[in-house]
């Protein structure tokens, strides 16, 4: 007979193999894939926030950041963590990070109110593209050429939903602005891999979020806050679950996984958005729309598939 193990030691075992598993390359990268994808499922919902609030763009992100960085603070600081920046040359960075934040978000929902969210999740969706030309600048990284290949076919995605380019249609003015928010999210993406690797995901969420606030409160002086106690709510949600918690997980799956992968891998945000907004704003995708959406999914599964065989 086997002699039987002591508690001590099966504890002790399976400890083991949790650090095992931590330490083990691949399970960290998978991990790191989970985040991004479970992040991305939340940020499929602030577009219909861009139709659920009858406010200004500016002013639905400055609600937004202003409760993401209240959350992440008070996160920070029942945790024990430093709100210091080390070194200080980062704080540079992240102040053009939260410049950059705040004008991704406002492009973004000024997309949405102008056509409707399927047009401006799928045109934001481009961001891919930027990424694979800007990364390998600011990075000095090894040009990946199926990183290409996966954002050329989002931009085709996102070519199938344009019937033709005339500045008056809702829908080209949506694309345009989509398009801005895609520029802006690509440089984003760039800056926060620096960022990640060294200092925490909530570090860099926080700071962000403070400074995109900062950036956007001389425009909330001069207009004021017009909400309602329903605004405010829905405000509270989309800072609180759809930014400081989304944000926190796609920082931090970034830590293992390359910002042209994590972008493309965003691409999955325009199918949850669109799928979203079917169930709770009953709007209806046109055809054009449901065939762009496949093949910004079938970019992002390939992109998924590539990530995990080359880890």
């Amino acid at each position: 007979m086997f002699p039987l193990k002591s508690k001590d030691y099966l504890n002790t075992n399976r400890l083991n193999i949790k650090e095992k598993e931590y330490n083990d390359p691949v399970q960290a990268r998978s991990r790191s894939l989970l985040e991004i994808h479970l992040a991305v499922f939340l940020f499929g919902f602030p577009g219909l926030f861009g139709k659920w609030l009858a406010l200004s763009p500016v002013l639905i992100v400055f609600g937004r950041v202003l409760f993401a960085s209240l959350t992440l603070a008070a996160v920070m600081a029942l945790g024990g963590r430093s709100f210091r920046v080390s070194p200080r040359r980062d704080v540079v960075l992240l102040l053009a990070c939260g410049f950059v934040l705040a004008a991704h978000w406002t492009m973004f929902f000024k997309s949405v109110q102008v056509s409707s969210v399927a047009v401006g999740l799928l045109a934001y969706s481009s961001f891919p593209v930027f990424t694979a030309f800007l990364e390998p600048l600011l990075t000095r990284e090894r040009w990946d050429p199926a990183s290409l290949v996966y954002a050329l076919l989002c931009v085709l995605g996102i070519g199938l939903i344009v019937p033709g380019f005339d500045p008056s249609d809702a829908v080209v003015r949506g694309v345009l602005w989509g398009l801005g928010a895609g520029l802006s999210f690509s440089l984003l993406s760039v800056l926060n891999r620096i960022l990640a690797s060294r200092h925490s995901s909530l570090a860099v969420a926080f700071h962000q979020d403070l400074f995109a606030a900062l950036f956007l409160l001389p425009v909330v002086f001069r207009t004021g806050l017009p909400f309602s106690g329903r605004d405010w709510v829905l405000v509270a949600v989309l800072g609180v679950f759809c930014t400081a918690a989304a944000h926190t997980l796609f920082i931090d799956g970034m830590k293992r996984v390359g910002a042209r992968t994590a972008s493309v891998l965003s691409s999955l945000e325009p199918v949850y958005g669109i799928l979203l907004a079917l169930v709770f704003l009953k709007e209806s995708p046109s055809l054009r729309t449901v065939s762009g959406g496949a093949v910004v999914l079938a970019a992002a599964l390939a992109a998924t598939v590539r990530a995990r065989r080359t880890s």
